[in-house]
C-alpha cells in the first residue's frame, strides 16, 4: 500500500516486505517535503527515518514535528511512534580517520535502528596500524564489520586479512586531489586482495548499515 503526496508516495508495506521501513533520502528535498513524508509515515503507525538531512532542514522539520530527533554527526533525522527492534547480535563499524566519522555514524545509526548492537571503533587507519591491532578484540565477535575509509582506501583490505567475518567496505570522499572525491578509495577497495570484502558506493554509509544489519539478522 502506498499513499500519494503528489511529490512522494510513501511505501507502507516495505516493513512487511523487506523487514525494514521506508527511509527518506533528504538530499534534494525541501524541509516541507521531508516533514510531510515523515508525518504520513507516523500517521500510518510507522517510524520515520530520513538520511542526508542538513542542520537547516532538520531545524525546520523539528519545528513542525516536535517528536523529531536530529543526529547531526550522522545527518539522520528520526521521528518514532513505535518501538524499535530489540538490538541483538553485533555489528562493528570501523573508520580510518576522524574525517570519516560522519559516514561511519550514518552506517552505525542505520544498523542500530534495524536491530543490531553496534561497536564503534574510530580512527584506526593504516597510517598507524598499531591503533587497529590493539583493538581487534573489540570487534572479534561481530557478525559483520563495516569499514569506512577515504584517501587510498586500504583499511578494508587489512581488516579483511585479520577476520573471518563479512567485511563491508565504504569508500569516502575524504582525501586530497588525487583521491578524486572518493574514486581512488572505491577502486582500491574493489581491487582488494582480501577475499570476501564487499564494497558499497562512495559515502554510502546507509547502504552499508542496511547490509550489515541484514547479515546480523541471518546469524541470529
Amino acid at each position: 500500500m502506498t499513499d500519494d503526496l503528489h511529490f512522494a508516495k510513501p511505501d507502507y508495506d516495505r516493513q512487511h516486505r523487506r523487514g525494514m521501513p521506508e527511509v527518506i533520502y533528504g538530499a534534494g528535498k525541501t524541509a516541507a517535503q521531508i516533514a510531510a513524508i515523515m508525518r504520513a509515515l507516523n500517521t500510518a503507525g510507522q517510524n520515520a527515518f530520513a538520511t542526508r538531512v542538513t542542520p537547516e532542514q532538520a531545524a525546520a522539520v523539528c519545528a513542525e514535528l516536535p517528536g523529531a530527533v536530529y543526529r547531526a554527526e550522522a545527518r539522520i533525522l528520526t521521528c518514532d511512534v513505535a518501538p524499535l527492534p530489540e538490538r541483538k547480535g553485533k555489528v562493528a563499524v570501523l573508520c580510518a580517520g576522524t574525517s570519516d566519522i560522519s559516514v561511519a555514524e550514518e552506517a552505525a545509526v542505520t544498523a542500530e535502528r534495524l536491530g543490531a548492537a553496534v561497536e564503534r571503533v574510530f580512527d584506526v587507519g593504516v597510517a598507524g596500524l598499531h591503533r587497529l591491532l590493539s583493538r581487534l578484540e573489540r570487534f572479534a565477535d561481530a557478525r559483520a564489520i563495516i569499514v569506512v575509509a577515504g584517501m587510498e582506501g586500504a583499511l578494508p583490505s587489512v581488516v579483511g586479512g585479520l577476520t573471518d567475518k563479512p567485511v563491508i567496505a565504504v569508500p569516502t570522499s575524504v582525501g586530497y586531489g588525487a583521491s578524486f572525491q572518493g574514486l581512488a578509495a572505491l577502486l582500491g577497495m574493489l581491487n582488494s586482495c582480501a577475499a570476501g570484502v564487499t564494497v558499497v558506493n562512495i559515502d554510502n554509509g546507509f547502504g552499508a548499515g542496511v547490509a550489515a544489519a541484514l547479515i546480523n539478522r541471518q546469524c541470529a
